[in-house]
Protein backbone atom coordinates (compact mmCIF):
# COMPACT_ATOMS: atom_id res chain seq x y z
CA UNK A 1 0.00 0.00 0.00
CA UNK A 2 1.07 3.20 -0.92
CA UNK A 3 2.52 5.48 2.20
CA UNK A 4 0.58 8.93 3.19
CA UNK A 5 2.32 12.07 2.33
CA UNK A 6 1.20 14.95 4.63
CA UNK A 7 -0.36 17.78 3.43
CA UNK A 8 2.55 20.51 4.30
CA UNK A 9 4.91 18.37 2.14
CA UNK A 10 2.56 17.98 -0.63
CA UNK A 11 2.26 21.54 -0.14
CA UNK A 12 5.90 22.35 -0.17
CA UNK A 13 6.51 19.58 -3.52
CA UNK A 14 3.43 21.55 -5.66
CA UNK A 15 5.68 24.76 -4.60
CA UNK A 16 8.83 22.73 -5.98
CA UNK A 17 6.77 21.67 -8.92
CA UNK A 18 5.64 25.18 -10.33
CA UNK A 19 9.27 26.50 -9.61
CA UNK A 20 10.53 23.69 -11.84
CA UNK A 21 7.97 24.58 -14.27
CA UNK A 22 8.87 28.16 -14.58
CA UNK A 23 12.58 27.02 -14.97
CA UNK A 24 11.44 24.58 -18.14
CA UNK A 25 13.71 26.38 -20.92
CA UNK A 26 11.35 28.54 -23.32
CA UNK A 27 12.02 27.54 -27.20
CA UNK A 28 15.24 29.12 -28.73
CA UNK A 29 13.67 29.90 -32.08
CA UNK A 30 10.89 32.04 -29.84
CA UNK A 31 8.23 30.17 -31.32
CA UNK A 32 4.92 30.95 -29.06
CA UNK A 33 3.43 27.27 -30.34
CA UNK A 34 5.96 25.08 -29.55
CA UNK A 35 4.08 21.81 -28.50
CA UNK A 36 6.38 20.11 -26.46
CA UNK A 37 6.86 23.04 -24.24
CA UNK A 38 3.46 23.57 -23.68
CA UNK A 39 3.00 19.83 -22.83
CA UNK A 40 5.97 20.14 -20.45
CA UNK A 41 4.85 23.34 -18.60
CA UNK A 42 1.30 22.20 -18.26
CA UNK A 43 1.86 18.43 -17.01
CA UNK A 44 4.15 19.67 -14.47
CA UNK A 45 1.64 22.18 -13.25
CA UNK A 46 -1.23 19.97 -13.32
CA UNK A 47 1.11 17.62 -11.28
CA UNK A 48 1.17 20.32 -8.71
CA UNK A 49 -2.59 20.52 -8.86
CA UNK A 50 -2.79 17.34 -8.62
CA UNK A 51 -0.58 17.02 -5.37
CA UNK A 52 -2.74 19.35 -3.77
CA UNK A 53 -6.38 19.44 -4.77
CA UNK A 54 -7.77 16.95 -2.38
CA UNK A 55 -6.42 18.67 1.07
CA UNK A 56 -9.05 21.31 1.29
CA UNK A 57 -11.36 17.95 1.69
CA UNK A 58 -9.44 16.51 4.42
CA UNK A 59 -10.69 16.55 8.09
CA UNK A 60 -7.24 17.86 9.38
CA UNK A 61 -6.31 20.62 7.06
CA UNK A 62 -6.91 24.41 9.52
CA UNK A 63 -8.24 27.21 7.83
CA UNK A 64 -4.78 28.48 7.04
CA UNK A 65 -3.70 25.53 5.01
CA UNK A 66 -6.97 25.43 3.26
CA UNK A 67 -5.96 28.60 2.14
CA UNK A 68 -2.65 28.10 1.50
CA UNK A 69 -4.07 25.72 -1.06
CA UNK A 70 -5.97 28.29 -2.58
CA UNK A 71 -3.04 30.59 -3.02
CA UNK A 72 -1.16 27.86 -4.89
CA UNK A 73 -4.04 27.14 -6.89
CA UNK A 74 -3.82 30.72 -8.09
CA UNK A 75 -0.04 30.83 -8.49
CA UNK A 76 -0.67 27.73 -10.43
CA UNK A 77 -2.96 29.58 -13.00
CA UNK A 78 -0.89 32.72 -13.16
CA UNK A 79 2.21 30.45 -13.54
CA UNK A 80 0.29 28.82 -16.37
CA UNK A 81 -0.79 32.04 -17.94
CA UNK A 82 2.42 33.74 -17.88
CA UNK A 83 4.39 30.81 -19.81
CA UNK A 84 2.36 29.77 -21.82
CA UNK A 85 -0.21 32.73 -23.43
CA UNK A 86 2.52 35.37 -24.39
Amino acid sequence: MARMIPAQERINRARKLIQKAREIPPPADGAVLDLSYMAAVRETLQEARDLIKFIPYTPSASTEMKAEVAGLFETIDKTQKELLHR
